[in-house]
């Protein structure tokens, strides 16, 4: 499917989060030649920019070489429209530029991000987002609330880019004058205060439209705030928080982002775990699964899948059809069996990730799991 018009030329002016960019969109684009460039650059700093650029240089040599006559000056017109990208300064807490290319379709995507990625070109028959799908699995929004008795602020963290969504604070009278309240009445009424003020701001969590769409929430803050305003929350919200983190209010928001980020990684990799036990058990169940990527590639042509997992940085050689479509494990043969068009050869997982992508699929990437292994490194849990 060739991309459409409003979709061919998309290159912020800002660093992006990683959910900005629509990988259901990309997963639906594909042709029956390899003229898609995909291009993964580190560019954290001068140094790291100049050996990707190195790496990125040989790939296209050894890529020009080996392509057949019909294709190369597609590639050399794609290399030429990719060029300024690739040559451009890094910004301001930039760490890695993803470009995806092809000039036949005048298509350009670039997308400049505070994440980290190992340098990688491909010349495919469609954009390859699999290091983007892993670092979507990995850093997905996630909402951040610093507080303690008197004061609350809330962020959403984006791929290492804070935000702040909004503050509130109370004055507690933390003296009184001789002569005025007891002590007694004095502790009462502050309690009072602090309770008044987190059911405040459990109330305005409640509210909060898309915290439902994020990863979940991490609760920070010095004292036994968090714990009191947990108690206070309701339930579809006390089941967000992913963790709590004990810091002073003044905390730098880049302090912030690097404890909040590894409670969201950590949360991910036990949900990870989670799914991948819950994929063991239906297997030795016999209950709703389907494992090895023919069979899990049925399944989703059929959208039968509800959850496909994956072992991360795991390859399935494989090959498809540039005209149908097609695709399965193994070594490739010269035309496809069923259609007789052109094949050239994939990450079969690449393919699984994109059909689940158009199918509508939830996708949760494992690190490691020797169950998972054992059974060729990809399974689904199904919907029936």
């Amino acid at each position: 499917m060739q991309p459409k018009p409003e979709f061919t030329s998309i290159s912020p002016d800002r660093l992006v989060a990683v959910t900005e960019i629509d990988l259901g969109a990309l997963s639906e684009i594909y042709d029956e030649m390899d003229i898609y460039l995909s291009i993964y650059m580190k560019s954290a700093s001068t140094a790291d920019l100049d050996a990707s650029r190195s790496f990125v240089a040989s790939r296209f040599r050894a890529m020009e070489k080996s392509l057949p006559p019909e294709l190369q000056e597609s590639f050399r017109s794609t290399v030429s429209l990719a060029q300024e990208a690739i040559d451009s300064p890094s910004w301001k807490d930039e760490r890695l530029r993803v470009i995806l290319a092809s000039s036949p379709e005048s298509f350009l995507h670039v997308y400049r991000m505070g994440l980290e990625a190992e340098p990688l070109v491909v010349l495919d028959t469609s954009p390859f987002l699999l290091p983007l799908a892993r670092l979507r699995d990995d850093y997905e929004d996630y909402g951040l609330l610093l507080l303690d008795s008197q004061e609350a602020q809330l962020f959403v963290i984006r791929s290492r880019i804070i935000e702040e969504m909004g503050s509130s604070s109370i004055d507690l009278m933390n003296k009184h004058k001789k002569g005025g309240w007891s002590q007694m009445r004095y502790n009462r009424l502050r309690k009072g205060a602090i309770k008044s003020f987190l059911t405040q701001v459990a109330e305005d969590l409640a509210n909060l439209n898309n915290l439902q769409s994020m990863r979940g929430l991490v609760l920070a803050g010095p004292g036994e705030a968090k714990g009191q305003l947990v108690e206070l929350l309701p339930m579809q919200v006390r089941d967000r928080v992913i963790g709590l983190l004990d810091v002073p209010m003044g905390t730098v928001p880049s302090k912030l982002v690097k404890l909040g980020d590894q409670v969201a990684l950590d949360h991910e990799r036990a949900v990870s775990k989670k799914r991948a036990e819950e994929l063991k058990a239906n297997v030795l169940k016999g209950q709703l699964s389907s494992y090895g990527t023919d069979p899990v590639r049925d399944a989703l042509t059929q959208g039968r899948v509800n959850t496909l997992v994956m072992l991360s940085d795991y390859v399935v050689p494989g090959w498809i059809c540039e005209k149908c479509q097609h695709f399965q494990e193994g070594g490739r043969p010269e035309v496809c069996p069923q259609c007789g068009g052109r094949t050239s050869q994939v990450n079969v997982l690449e393919e699984l990730y994109e059909l689940a992508q158009r199918t509508g699929a939830e996708v949760e990437f494992v690190e490691e799991d020797e169950f998972l292994q054992s059974i060729g490194g990809v399974g689904a849990i199904l919907r029936y």
